[in-house]
């Protein structure tokens, strides 16, 4: 869905003038929520060939694990920009690819229009050729690879989308002695694509997973014996249901599972056209923190032993929206999803794709970098592991998140102005320093006057030097304020690659410590503040 430069310009001058609201953040850096790892930004490799379509439209062109260009001058620096960006590679297709080594049950072809298919394709393989080329990159770039194997090789369909009896592990235990012998450096394994609960095309009970990832369990001990520390174990890869995922955890016990993943597509399918008013409605995208919520609780009560991630979300499932999903829009919904996830103790968050689909980071054809890269890409650099409480003093469209800032003191907030008439003009509090403020007058009895002029002093601490002290601000929004553009402007300048395909300088503006943050309407601020006095992110 698009809308037409008219349409816009209709719908811009019926909007009301721009108006002003004041508001105070109040961020605790005495203690953390949450904790991510520190390499939380991941994006996916899918399997997908060119001629996978949806509606009509055929998005994926040549970005299959297969297929894909991997010598093409952009993809290097795109990845090297992130220093360790995780690269999924899974997706719906993964159990159904066979590993060219050894004895296969299959000849190995690549994937084909099949009816009697899952998905509507046939069986495919990954030759170790290939597997060499992927690593290559992957060497080259400092990736850190999370590989999904084929969790249904060997068992054989019940009734119609369940399968059952033991996983055949002999195609995956050669595949894996291989990456070792050669010196692969993947850094976990995940088990099964959407098999959990009813699943997506087909689904293992939740007793028979949890037997098999035993049996993943003891191959990777096996092969990896003399490493450490060994790959991660990571499953199931679907959607979350309460029970099957307590089942999982309870049958596969302690030390088997590090990490649960599951998938989010909360937008609906890419073709609906209600997407953009679904992705700028903080209401709707608040639904979510159900399942994040659950799926806590439920590894509190079950397997404490492991921590959630996001194995793959787009957003929009079905390839995403064209014209919405690889553009300015969609940060909205990909920013805000991203900090919630992380104030529920998410470790990563892959984000369906890379390339490929209508939500690839980087353009299918071009592997130019659409809006949501540069969103990652300034989130990878700028928000920390730490998670901090950040209350607001008034409710609003304005959605604010906080973590101790990447490499470097002090704090970085996330701000994104949901309102299309609003300018928010914020102002920062440090409620450490607004507890010690209410001891001193408890315990000294102060003046008003003398509370009124500490109640000025801004959240950098005592002592500091205020007429010096600088904040860095980067604030994002599309170009020509057409939510739909596919370039990014980064404090007013567009985010495009320089002339040799690398990527721009993302610098930010310098702003007085102690004056309001100001962010316009149906835009998105990061924002560093290098002397917040936070003790938990030391």
């Amino acid at each position: 869905m698009e809308f037409s430069r008219l349409s816009l310009f209709v719908l811009l001058a019926s909007l009301p003038a721009v108006l002003c609201h004041r508001v105070t953040l109040i961020v605790d850096g005495t203690k953390t929520i949450a904790e991510t790892d520190e390499d939380f930004i991941c994006a996916t490799l899918d399997w997908w060939p060119h001629d996978k379509c949806n509606y009509n439209i055929c998005p994926w062109g040549y970005t299959s694990v297969l297929n894909l260009n991997l010598s093409h001058p952009f993809l290097a620096h795109v990845i090297q920009a992130f220093k360790n960006l995780r690269i999924r590679i899974g997706g719906s297709l993964q159990d159904q690819v066979e590993y060219d080594i050894g004895k296969l049950r299959f000849p190995c072809h690549p994937f084909r229009k099949d009816r009697s298919g899952l998905f509507g394709f046939s069986r495919s393989c990954l030759r170790m050729s290939r597997w060499d080329e992927l690593n290559h990159l992957f060497s080259k770039t400092g990736a850190r690879v999370t590989f999904g194997l084929n969790a249904l090789y060997g068992r054989r369909q019940l009734r119609k989308g369940v399968w059952g009896g033991d996983w055949d592990s002999t195609n995956a235990y050669e595949f894996m002695k291989y990456t070792v012998a050669k010196g692969y450096p993947v850094d976990s394994w995940e088990f099964g694509n959407e098999l959990s609960g009813s699943g997506i095309g087909a689904s293992v009970g939740a007793e028979q997973y949890g037997k098999d990832l035993i049996a993943l369990k003891g191959i990777i001990d096996q092969i990896y014996k003399n490493h450490d520390p060994k790959p991660s174990v990571i499953a199931p890869g679907g959607f979350f249901d309460q029970d099957w995922y307590a089942r999982l955890l309870q049958v596969s016990g302690s030390g088997v599972i590090d990490f649960m993943t599951h998938h989010i597509y909360n937008l609906g399918p890419g073709s609906d056209p209600n997407l953009i008013s679904k992705i700028l409605d903080p209401n709707y995208l608040n639904r979510i923190s159900d399942t994040f919520s659950k799926l806590k609780e439920t590894i509190r009560k079950n397997g404490p032993w492991a921590s959630p991630w996001v194995g793959e979300s787009g957003g929009a499932y079905n390839s995403g929206g064209l014209g919405v999903s690889n553009t300015f829009v969609n940060s909205f919904w990909y920013l805000d999803q991203l900090g919630m996830a992380a104030k529920y103790s998410t470790k990563v968050y892959c984000r369906q794709s890379l390339i490929g689909g209508n939500y690839g980071l980087l353009n299918t054809t071009t592997f130019i970098p659409n809006p949501d890269y540069y969103s990652a890409l300034l989130w990878n650099r700028l928000m920390g592991k730490g998670v901090l409480s950040i209350d607001i003093d008034s409710p609003s469209p304005l959605r604010s998140y906080a973590h101790c800032s990447r490499g470097r003191e002090g704090v970085t907030l996330l701000l994104i102005n949901f309102s299309n008439e609003t300018n928010y003009k914020i102002s920062v509090r440090n409620r450490m320093n607004l507890r010690l403020r209410i001891k001193e007058s408890m315990d000294n009895r102060e003046s008003i006057i003398l509370r009124g002029l500490k109640k000025m002093v801004s959240f950098i601490g005592i002592g500091a030097s205020e007429a010096s002290l600088k904040r860095e601000e980067y604030h994002l929004t599309p170009r020509d304020g057409f939510l739909q553009s596919q370039t990014m402007l980064l404090n007013g300048t567009p985010l495009d690659l320089t002339e040799d395909g690398k990527i721009p300088t993302l610098e930010p503006s310098l702003v007085g410590v102690n004056s309001p943050i100001s962010i316009a309407p149906l835009s998105i601020a990061f924002v560093v503040l290098p002397n917040f006095d936070a003790p938990s992110c030391v």
